[in-house]
């Protein structure tokens, strides 16, 4: 069973200069309820579907499933989707250990709010946390996207 591994945390300082990548990213959710989220996400030209399962007790892991679909699908059930559309700009940065950081910086009515994760391959994987990191948010779940789409950002 595919399970993911990750901390999560807010973004207090400049990280865009160490960026290797960036993505643009739209995705809603087709179900929320919590036993599972299913997502439709496209970035750049690619369509991905996501089923998530609950996370532990510590909101570091959780069951994922993903496949790429088409852009066209992607679309398609983009417009079947619970309301708000999150919209994020994606930038990969180099940690160590071979990972990598995500950060998503929020648009729309998530604007403002930018939120750094990193997978890891254990729970307990040691990773160098850069000053730019603010504080850990894994676990919380009015950080998770799902309910970011629910209750956006610029709503707290």
């Amino acid at each position: 069973m595919p399970i993911e591994i990750e901390r999560k945390f807010l973004v207090r300082g400049n990280f865009k200069n160490l960026a290797i990548r960036k993505y643009n990213i739209a995705q809603g959710f087709l179900s929320t309820v919590p036993e599972r989220t299913v997502r439709v996400r496209i970035m750049e030209n690619k369509g991905f579907i996501t089923v998530k399962g609950v996370s532990d007790n510590e909101g570091i892991s959780r069951f994922e499933w993903e496949k790429e679909i088409s852009k066209i699908d992607a679309k398609s059930l983009l417009a079947l989707c619970e309301k708000t559309i999150i919209e994020k700009v994606r930038y990969i940065i180099p940690s160590n250990n071979s990972l990598f950081f995500e950060v998503d910086e929020f648009l729309g009515e998530n604007k403002g709010l930018i939120v750094a994760e990193i997978e890891l391959p254990k729970a307990n994987t040691f990773f160098k946390k850069p000053d730019w990191l603010g504080d850990e948010v894994t676990g919380q779940v009015k950080y998770y996207n799902a309910m970011l789409a629910k209750k956006p950002f610029n709503k707290w």
